[in-house]
């Protein structure tokens, strides 16, 4: 099987690794074609279905943008037939790139879930279409889980930590799945920290409502978070009717994949959840592009949040005096195309008016069950 992905560079950041104490890699999944790491998995699941169906396979896929241009991408290279269902509100630029990729995109729907009804709709009225999950599907996991084989190829130890954002949760399932297959689940265990912004976290809140909920934050939900039972693993899930998060376009996932929240809870080791605060997501985003010369989402410029904050890293990677150094991260770069110049200013200016408000009110970061800290907010 041909593989329509790149295997991305796995580089150390010498800022963010003098800044930290550490050695930091970064997992460059925004060179992908397709500009974000989901160019593996739907990739994966398009060659797949074609194998099965056929070339005359109808490849239908609901998203937001970045699911859309993946299976679109994938899709022109194998000479399938795409058909991407986006609610209104897309950008004509993200439209346009999609059909650059010769799919055809139907506007539809005011959320997301619209749009996924509207392409069930259509796969079920036509034999050879086929429905591309964006993120709850093993297949696709199984595709993005190739990002953590090439890493342990890249890199000659283990990893004490690997940072990811979550929105959907397909990118922390593949790197469950990947830990799983390279041997980093057994002996040794590689901790896996994942990070969402405030507002768009119900991966965080599904994980503390499975847990003892002894904290303020596991037990008083906010009004648009309600708590629903998995009717296929019988765990809790946080359901969200309502977004308060500048991410929530490639975040916000209404509630976790049932699989997703079991495997994390099940994982030996588990997995550390973290809310950060839309600023500490637009501040990493200006200083990646400042230090990096690359734009990325802030969907993905949250998994960075710890590398521009060493004592939060230091919270969540904790070391001794003595062994400091010695630690070794990978932070999942994972890219998404939905970023501009001028967004990177109006972050700027954001960030400016929220410090000449508040002043040195620090940003509040929400770890685990309950941990909370705060963060000294940075004049830009």
């Amino acid at each position: 099987m041909t593989q329509l992905w790149q295997e991305t560079p796995l580089i150390q950041s010498q800022y963010i690794s003098r800044l930290l104490g550490c050695s930091a890699y970064l997992k460059l999944e925004n060179l992908q074609p397709s500009h974000s790491f989901k160019q593996r998995g739907l990739s994966f699941f398009v060659q797949r279905s074609k194998e099965k169906y056929g070339p005359s396979v109808h490849a239908i896929v609901a998203s937001g943008g970045n699911a859309g241009l993946a299976a679109a991408s994938a899709s022109n290279r194998l000479g399938v037939r795409c058909t991407v269902y986006i609610p209104k509100g897309a950008t004509e630029r993200t439209i346009q790139l999609i059909k650059g990729e010769n799919a055809e995109v139907i506007v539809v729907g005011d959320s997301y879930s619209q749009a996924v009804k509207a392409a069930q709709d259509a796969v079920d009225a036509e034999e050879k279409a086929v429905m591309i999950p964006a993120y709850e599907d093993s297949v696709v996991w199984e595709g993005h889980s190739s990002m953590i084989s090439e890493i342990s190829q890249q890199l000659d130890r283990k990893p004490d930590a690997i940072f990811c954002s979550v929105g959907g949760g397909g990118l922390l399932a593949g790197i469950m799945t990947g830990c799983e297959k390279s041997g980093w689940s057994d002996g040794t265990l590689v901790p896996i920290v994942a990070l969402e912004t405030e507002g768009c976290n119900c991966f965080h809140y599904s994980m503390v409502l499975n847990g003892q909920r002894s904290s303020p934050f596991s037990q008083n939900l906010p009004s648009y978070v309600e708590i629903i039972e998995g009717s296929e693993e019988h765990v809790r899930l946080a359901h969200f009717s309502a977004f308060s998060s500048m991410a929530s376009g490639s975040l916000g996932a209404s509630e976790p994949p049932e699989r997703v929240v079991k495997m994390a809870l099940e994982r030996p080791g588990g997995v550390k959840c973290v809310t950060v605060p839309d600023e500490l997501s637009m501040q990493a985003a200006i200083d990646f592009s400042r230090d990096h010369k690359q734009l990325v989402e802030l969907s993905c410029s949250t998994t960075l949040t710890p590398a521009y904050n060493a004592s939060l890293f230091d919270k969540l990677v904790p070391a001794d005096e003595s062994t400091r150094g010695d630690r070794v991260v990978v932070f999942i770069v994972c890219g998404g195309f939905k970023i501009s110049i001028k967004d990177i200013v109006d972050y700027e200016a954001m960030l400016q008016k929220s410090f000449a408000s508040k002043g040195a009110e620090g940003w509040k970061v929400v770890i685990g069950d309950g941990e909370t800290t705060i963060l000294e907010r940075r004049r830009i």
